[in-house]
């Protein structure tokens, strides 16, 4: 699968260019402009998924990916594993990946107005081949666990989403202490999905909504950066299709977001119109699902343990010209900070990986240099 060093981005050659469409770097560096690049600015052979940045046409390749239980090879060549570039060549199931996403879009123009409402996971369910036949084992079988996420709206009988959120600021220790917290300086450990060993990561991060996170692997160092406008992930080429990766859209207010909650004094400010769902089951636990909407025009869900009113998951989601593109982070371990309870571990899963953090000193009110904050280097 593949590896990053953020939470809720997909990155890299394993499972995430798990591609159905021609992919391969144009033998150039992504032009530097003030806008994202497009995937036809950085890719060959590109056919269909053109005039969308390349941050979404990777999350692209990983929906691809999700929704046949196909990787990398499955679709490309063999060579394709250890070569951006091979993953231009034409394969049959390329091809094939091409005629579907038309037929797709066909189907939605014609018959739900252009609403995304089919998909490829909609028939493909994980599998290369759509079962027509209805299984009698998950007819009678017990029901799949609840996964939060979907778009709802305001449930009658469930508290208001400020009730819920007042709540959850009270259990991490108050507002005025919330308030009180302007930086946060950590250091602890990554590990993404197939990561034989765990690698050292540092967070710097501010109110003001920026944040870097540095990872340190043998193959190099991968920096996310969050200036508080923009964000771009430098990686090494092993990882990455440009040495400097922008992000983009929805994927960046995810981003900001996941920055927001780690100064969660703002955090109503954060999102507009918010509703709570019904209750649901977690686990073992609890919980109550409130969901709000970004201002272009994402949805985002947080689900909060009933008991202790803590932040146990955040499920968001960007578009992409095939589906959703999921993103979800699960938090755990709080401990408290300057009488500020944070989470020391978080895991993050996306259409193509998973990464895990796991945080051993956190320190707060510290100075930060402005310069972590800026443009990282390619």
């Amino acid at each position: 699968m593949s590896k990053q060093s953020i939470p809720g981005f997909s990155v890299v050659c394993g499972a995430l260019v798990v591609c159905l469409l021609s992919v391969s770097v144009a033998g150039r560096q992504a032009p530097d402009t003030a806008q994202a690049p497009l995937a036809e600015d950085v890719f060959t052979n590109i056919t269909v998924l053109r005039g969308i940045p390349v941050d979404q046409f990777m999350g692209t390749m990983g929906f691809y990916a999700s929704s046949l239980g196909l990787n990398c090879t499955d679709c490309h060549t063999a060579e394709s594993g250890g070569s951006w570039a091979a993953y231009a060549d034409d394969t049959p199931l390329k091809q094939m990946a091409r005629r579907m996403t038309v037929m797709v879009q066909t189907l939605n123009k014609t018959n739900f107005g252009g609403r995304q409402v089919v998909t490829c996971n909609t028939c493909h369910r994980g599998v290369q081949r759509p079962n027509v036949m209805p299984s009698l084992d998950a007819l009678y079988a017990e029901p799949p666990p609840d996964e939060p996420g979907d778009p709802f709206t305001q449930a009658p009988g469930q508290p208001s989403a400020d009730e819920v959120l007042d709540k959850y600021i009270a259990a991490i220790g108050g507002a005025e202490r919330a308030a009180g917290m302007t930086t946060l300086v950590a250091k602890g450990t990554y590990i993404g999905f197939d990561d034989a060993e765990k690698a050292p990561v540092e967070v710097y991060a501010n109110a003001s909504g920026q944040r870097t996170t540095i990872v340190g692997k043998d193959l190099g160092v991968t920096i996310t950066t969050l200036d508080g406008n923009a964000a771009w992930i430098a990686a090494p080429p092993t990882d990455k299709p440009v040495p400097l990766l922008s992000i983009t859209g929805q994927e960046l207010e995810g981003l900001k977001l996941e920055a927001q909650l780690l100064f969660p004094a703002g955090l109503k400010q954060a999102l507009t119109n918010w509703r709570v769902g019904v209750p649901l089951i977690l686990g073992e636990r609890e919980v109550v699902q409130v969901q709000g909407d970004t201002a272009g025009g994402g949805t985002v869900t947080l689900v909060f343990d009933e008991g202790s009113g803590l932040l146990v998951r955040l499920v968001r989601y960007a578009a992409s010209p095939v589906g959703r593109l999921v993103t979800r982070v699960d938090y755990d371990d709080y401990r408290e900070v300057d009488g500020v309870k944070l989470p020391f571990r978080w895991a993050v899963r996306w259409l193509s990986g998973r990464s895990t953090y796991e945080l051993t000193d956190v320190q707060a009110n510290l100075a930060i240099d402005a310069a972590r904050f800026a443009r990282p280097a390619p």
